[in-house]
């Protein structure tokens, strides 16, 4: 049992402008729409257990309460207590209607994301309603945050945790809180993020979240009257670098593990070579900085996949003259459904699958070599993931742009995957040489050595959050070797 609270209290710390953006007049009317799909009617009383879409991320979104959060924003610009009222009205709802452990209560409710992202929208609304059952729920919601077994140490989650346990602590006046979260969101910071930024999640896109989550910790440890600890600014710092380098040159990042391919990343500061391995698994290299015409190109290695990672080790990308060339078949949703379980497979990437062997998921790939030029890199990789050493080496030119990888096995065969964007179709197909283009003139070319018996099929890929395309894989032949280059001839006008 909860210790109940007292109405007394501290500062309300409202993180109001980090809640997800609402058509304030839909929520007023008893529509939500979550996640980019189509507006649901709740209805009243609100059905806590609903899930109309059928979606994990609706579901979650719904018991966050950060669109009720938005109201009391909304309220606090136009002094509107209609926006209030409906605020306090969805509070009431949700607190009634999801006791903790009770019979019927919805499994979202009190999922550890769940809470951590619906405290800070309740300590908003408690600015303005003084209530014992708000108050209650409050101090239940800290006693969940606080619970060390319920915390997600190192994880974008546990974060989240900190943050809403920091504000819970201020309002509620409980000084132990609050140094507890800022406690554990250092030594979970230092966990996550090495020390040259690579976030252990395995997904450029999280590594976004956290910098801007950690940017909203930093405030709220700033407002609430504590010290922010330089260990937690160093690894904020550390992180820019490798979500700069992690940037393609048209300002998206690049779609590695769960990172949709429309995610941006604008304004981080890159200063420094515009090549990097990064010894967390990533090659990031380009041929400039600020060009939208720039090469640019990913490699994959490292420690075995984890958490938002994908099986995507010997996996590169590349970018050239503002086009995007090879993909992955990137992040499509949370969803536990056949497609976005390929997403996350080994054959969804650019990689040598060897024809014998059963590959073994979580194995690590060595970063053997590398030569690092002007104008030229060459890289050597290796791993064991189907029982035997598959190695790669992966040779990057600019001016005129080029990418060759050489892949092979010491017995038996392998295939290579190569997957192209879905703005590139085939457009002829002759003795092991593949071109493609976008109909505007731009073409790729993908010469394979040997020649014989490739093949061309075609794909989904991922272009973002439950979007889908139609592209094209490129099979190499079947050998113990295998050569591909690739070769970018830009459109007349470039």
């Amino acid at each position: 049992m909860f210790w109940r609270a007292r109405t007394t209290s501290g500062r309300a710390i409202c993180l109001s402008d980090q809640f997800p953006a609402i058509k304030v007049e839909e929520v007023m009317e008893g529509l939500v729409t979550f996640v980019k799909l189509p507006p649901v009617r709740l209805g009243t009383p609100i059905d806590w257990t609903a899930n109309p879409h059928g979606n994990r991320s609706w579901a979650l979104h719904l018991h966050t309460l950060r669109w009720m959060g938005r109201l009391v924003a909304a309220y606090e610009r136009s002094g509107d207590t209609a926006l209030l009222d409906r605020a306090r009205a969805i509070t009431g709802d949700w607190i009634g209607a999801n006791p903790r452990g009770g019979p019927g209560t919805s499994p979202w409710a009190w999922a550890e994301h769940a809470v951590a992202l619906r405290a800070p929208a309740l300590v908003c609304l408690s600015e303005h309603v003084h209530t014992r059952e708000l108050w209650d729920s409050l101090a239940e919601h800290g006693e969940v945050l606080a619970d060390q077994s319920l915390y997600r140490e190192g994880h974008n989650h546990g974060l989240d945790q900190d943050i809403a346990l920091l504000v819970v602590g201020c309002r509620l006046g409980r000084a132990r809180w609050r140094d507890l979260a800022v406690r554990r969101m250092t030594a979970s910071a230092e966990q996550a993020v090495d020390a040259q930024g690579v976030l252990h999640e395995q997904a450029p896109r999280y590594g976004l979240y956290v910098h801007r989550r950690l940017g909203v910790a930093l405030r709220a440890i700033r407002e609430s009257g504590a010290e922010v600890p330089e260990r937690l600014l160093a690894r904020r710092r550390a992180l820019e670098s490798y979500v700069a380098h992690a940037t393609q040159p048209d300002g998206h990042l690049v779609p590695i593990g769960d990172s949709p391919a429309d995610a941006r990343a604008d304004g981080f500061p890159h200063e420094g070579p515009v090549v990097r391995v990064f010894d967390g698994g990533y090659v990031f290299g380009r041929s400039a900085w600020d060009d939208p015409m720039a090469a640019y190109y990913s490699i994959r290695f490292g420690p075995g996949r984890r958490l938002h990672g994908h099986e995507d080790h010997l996996g590169v990308t590349y970018f050239a003259q503002g086009r995007r060339i090879l993909v992955e078949a990137g992040f499509h949703s949370y969803e536990r459904t056949g497609y976005a379980d390929w997403t996350r497979s080994h054959e969804a990437h650019n990689v040598p699958v060897p024809t014998s062997g059963t590959f073994r998921p979580g194995t690590p790939t060595r970063l053997l070599h590398s030569s690092i030029g002007p104008s030229s890199q060459s890289y050597e990789l290796a791993d064991d993931a189907y029982g035997m050493t598959r190695t790669r080496r992966v040779l990057v030119g600019h001016a005129p742009d080029m990418m060759a990888v050489h892949d092979s096995v010491p017995t038996g065969a392998l295939r290579s995957l190569w997957h192209f964007d879905p703005a590139l179709r085939v457009l002829s197909r002759r003795g092991g040489t593949v071109v493609l283009g976008d109909g505007d003139g731009f073409t790729v070319s993908l010469l394979h050595l040997p020649g014989q018996g490739q093949a061309v099929r075609p794909s989904l890929l991922s272009t973002g959050y439950l979007r889908t395309a139609e592209g094209v894989t490129v099979v190499s032949p079947e050998a113990p070797s295998v050569l591909t280059v690739i070769t970018v001839n830009p459109s007349p006008g470039d």
